[in-house]
């Protein structure tokens, strides 16, 4: 199982992004995938899920500019990013785990994170 995030960018106060995941060897019916973001100098916190059956969660601070999808036929999450605040500067991470099948899912289940893509958003 692997996961691989891209799509980071420098992007404006006000701009958009789409961040991608490609997730190998996973079923993505059964299991859920959460986005992470990481601050510089903040700890790894959620930001978004989307489980089996499409069900998704937001923390506060994202609902109405970000919006978590899924491209069965090409087994990529996507994490649609709109409205960007310099606060969303930081890496982003996808992240699952097999007891991870509904949202959101505690970090404690998580056994396999991708590599982490760059946000930069400047005011």
């Amino acid at each position: 199982v692997q996961l691989v995030e891209s799509g980071g960018d420098l992007v404006q106060a006000g701009g958009s992004l789409r961040l991608s995941c490609v997730v190998s060897g996973l079923n993505l019916n059964y299991f859920a995938i959460g986005w992470f973001h990481q601050a510089p100098g903040k700890e790894r916190g959620g930001v978004s899920c989307i489980d089996g059956a499409r069900r998704t969660t937001y923390i506060e601070n994202v609902k109405g500019r970000f919006t978590i999808s899924r491209d069965d036929a090409k087994n990529i999450i996507y994490l649609q990013m709109d409205n960007l605040e310099p606060e969303d500067t930081g890496v982003y991470y996808c992240a699952t785990g097999v007891r991870a099948t509904t949202c959101p899912f505690p970090m404690s289940y998580i056994q396999l994170w991708g590599q982490g893509t760059q946000v930069t958003v400047s005011s």
